[in-house]
């Protein structure tokens, strides 16, 4: 097994039952242009989103205990080559991938409907 599946593992091992139940398994983080660092530290979250604007999202998203965010509406940047994974629109269930980026802040890096 190479690093980031031991990693990945480790994490969905750990993960607080609410991250275990969340259906992000046809997310395919394989063609993502990240670096290993981002995708080792990427968290997934459910949320609805209600706006898309030019480079920003509007979302309400369920707890991200990974990171220690509480349940929140909030405007997430969208990462450069964000992957939208189908259609999304405002009013829409989804799971994010947030990653950091080098200025430490999280950004969605990839959206995809529930």
């Amino acid at each position: 097994m190479n690093h980031l599946t031991l990693i990945t593992a480790a994490v969905l091992l750990t993960a607080p039952a609410a991250f275990a139940q969340m259906n992000h398994g046809n997310m395919d983080h394989s063609n993502m242009p990240m670096t290993g660092a981002q995708m080792e530290g990427a968290v997934h979250t459910k949320a609805v989103v209600n706006s898309i604007a030019d480079g920003t999202a509007n979302v309400s998203h369920d707890p991200i205990p990974e990171i220690g965010w509480p349940a929140m509406t909030m405007d997430l940047a969208l990462a450069p080559e964000a992957q939208m994974m189908g259609e999304v629109s405002a009013g829409d269930s989804v799971t994010l991938m947030l990653i950091k980026g080098d200025d430490g802040m999280y950004m969605i890096g990839a959206m995809m409907p529930e």
